[in-house]
């Protein structure tokens, strides 16, 4: 019987990262690692990294870091403390698994949770990346780093989850019961993060596998596909990237007379910046600007029982691990 057949069962999930505080130290920090990353940014090293390192960066960090701190939990950063609380509910449906939860860039880092597995005498991991649907930007990059960092185990990562019934009925769930709390809104708008048209243009699969979300949720919660609306935010940078762009479709609602609006943002799998911060502070206000009324952001999943149950789910699945 070889290692990994008396191994006992292991799962780690990978999230994107972030900085340890919210000061522009530890920002720069971790936007360094994050935009050195060359499936984040496609530029040549010898054009990128200057630009990166002194004009970018000392821009950007201490602006960045406040907005980061505007959202700091006593824990630490959303997207760490949720990441962890979710690590440790799938934790509580596997019995018997080794279950730990990494970052892409920064702590923990993924070298150091495999590391802490195979002191555990895990030799077969199951790696699945916290990003429902594929991206060269994303998933690609966690497979570039388990393929650096996973040297002597037998692995296999899920690609994406992008139509997988448990999690479509989770977020389902998450905006119905929105709904029975708040009342619903005149529209239902579901926000993923952007890439550029590009990377889409040259055959990544995530516009498309968000359209495909977002037809699962739809089936899931009982409406028509047509009374969602799907759009992408946090571009960066000047070049065009997936549209329609969610600040700007939130404006154009509020001119046409929208009211209310509901957002929620399912290609997130815990609340983070990009969710608390953009979404719900900086678009609500510029959708109140443009003449709406009350933007109403319907949290992420994080460590809620459904959520945790279907990634459990997946984690003992038969197909789709590779």
């Amino acid at each position: 019987m070889n290692q990994a057949s008396e191994s006992p069962p292991a799962l780690l999930l990978v999230n994107l990262g972030t900085p340890t505080a919210p000061t522009a130290p530890a920002v720069r920090r971790y936007l360094a690692e994050f935009l050195h990353d060359h499936r984040v940014v496609q530029l040549t090293r010898w054009l990128w990294c200057p630009l990166l390192h002194f004009v970018i960066l000392p821009l950007r960090s201490p602006k960045v870091a406040l907005k980061y701190a505007s959202v700091w939990l006593p824990g630490g950063s959303p997207l760490a403390v949720h990441t962890e609380a979710l690590a440790d509910a799938v934790r509580m449906r596997l019995p018997g698994w080794r279950v730990r939860h990494a970052m892409r860039y920064g702590e923990p880092s993924i070298g150091a949770a495999l590391d802490a597995l195979r002191a555990e005498g895990v030799y077969s991991v199951r790696v699945l990346p916290l990003y429902p649907q594929y991206s060269t930007t994303t998933t690609a990059s966690v497979a570039d780093a388990i393929a650096r960092h996973g040297k002597g185990l037998q692995i296999s990562m899920l690609q994406d989850y992008h139509r997988d019934a448990g999690w479509a009925a989770a977020v389902a769930d998450s905006i119905r019961s929105h709904w029975a709390l708040h009342g619903r809104g005149e529209r239902l708008l579901l926000s993923f993060h952007g890439i550029p048209q590009r990377l889409v243009d040259g055959g990544d699969p995530y516009a498309t596998q968000c359209e495909a979300s977002t037809v699962a949720i739809a089936e899931a919660l009982g409406i028509p596909r047509g009374d969602i609306l799907l759009t992408f935010q946090s571009r960066f940078g000047k070049e065009r990237w997936l549209q329609p762009y969610t600040q700007q479709t939130l404006e154009a609602l509020a001119r046409e007379g929208v009211g209310s609006v509901d957002v929620a943002c399912p290609g997130f799998a815990v609340d983070c910046l990009e969710t608390l911060e953009e979404i719900a502070v900086e678009n609500a206000h510029a959708f109140r600007a443009a003449g709406g009324e009350s933007l109403r952001y319907i949290p992420c999943l994080n460590a809620g029982d459904a959520h945790a149950q279907a990634l459990a789910t997946l984690a003992q699945a038969d197909t789709g691990w590779s």
